[in-house]
């Protein structure tokens, strides 16, 4: 894929973060966007950014992505709307802080139904079209946390390492058949968005000093500068994207030390992780 002007892309939450800066940067390349989020409010401010940023066509629907039947009918209404589908941006995902022993089935449900079946869904069902438009791409954003692991993301990082493994699977299979699809696997590092603002955590987590750690200390990168990096990627078709320095840092740094890094991540996160909340 040499360009995107006229391409008709699928961005799954759009609502804020980097699925509104994508969109905004797919505008301004005369793309044709297909824009979704469970949150509506976010999700018609970023039509109207869109529009203003030089989207000529923009469909907008609420979604909930862990929803099957309700993706299966978003796929064929986009479809059957733009007559074609080119690319897919497997965007939503949530945030859950919580160490193994204390999160909860409903909460460990919630988050693989957003950040891994939420992703499935949206390959699945736009894959046919993809092939079938002669010049598709697949996009799903995994994450640094799909790379390598982190205490107290043991839910988060499940999520993550498994969009990894079925969207490199899933490029080799295009690559077998010979499918003009291109697939890309995108890992982020710090991004300022909300998502640790509206994360869950488990009932012994500080949220607010969670929340405050990742917003002042770890997220560097601003949405824009990602979707810059992540619309690079596509054009480039790059299997791995990786975002932001310590995306680059930490996978470097598990590379060269092998199963080690587990030590080394265990012991820089005894000095900045939030203490727990103590029960009473």
């Amino acid at each position: 894929m040499k360009t995107l002007h006229d391409k008709v892309v699928v961005i799954t939450g759009a609502g804020s973060g980097i699925g509104r800066a994508l969109a905004l940067n797919l505008a301004a390349r005369g793309s044709l966007l297909a824009l979704s989020d469970v949150d509506e409010v976010g999700l018609a401010a970023t039509v109207a950014q869109a529009e203003a940023a030089g989207a000529t066509r923009v469909h907008s629907a609420r979604l909930d992505v862990a929803d099957r039947a309700a993706f299966t009918t978003y796929a064929a209404e986009v479809a059957e709307h733009f007559g074609r589908v080119n690319v897919v941006i497997n965007n939503a995902g949530v945030a859950l802080a919580a160490d193994f022993a204390d999160v909860t089935y409903e909460d460990m449900d919630w988050v693989v139904g957003i950040n891994f079946w939420g992703v499935v869904h949206g390959t699945k069902e736009f894959l046919p079209h993809l092939i079938a438009s002669g010049d598709g791409h697949v996009v799903n954003l995994s994450s640094l946390f799909g790379l390598i692991a982190m205490p107290g993301q043991s839910a988060y990082n499940a999520t993550k390492f498994a969009v990894r493994g079925m969207t490199e699977a899933l490029r080799e299979e295009m690559l077998i058949g010979s499918h003009p699809v291109g697939v890309t696997s995108v890992h982020p590092g710090g991004i300022k968005t909300a998502i640790a603002r509206n994360c869950r955590v488990s009932s012994v987590e500080d949220k607010e000093a969670t929340a405050r750690l990742f917003d002042e200390k770890l997220a560097k990168m601003t949405p824009t500068r990602a979707a810059e990096v992540i619309v690079k990627g596509i054009l480039h078709n790059k299997a791995r994207v990786l975002v932001g320095l310590d995306a680059h840092a930490l996978h470097h740094l598990a590379k060269l030390t092998g199963s080690r890094y587990q030590d080394l991540i265990a012991m820089g996160a005894k000095r900045i992780i939030p203490a727990k909340v103590k029960i009473v």
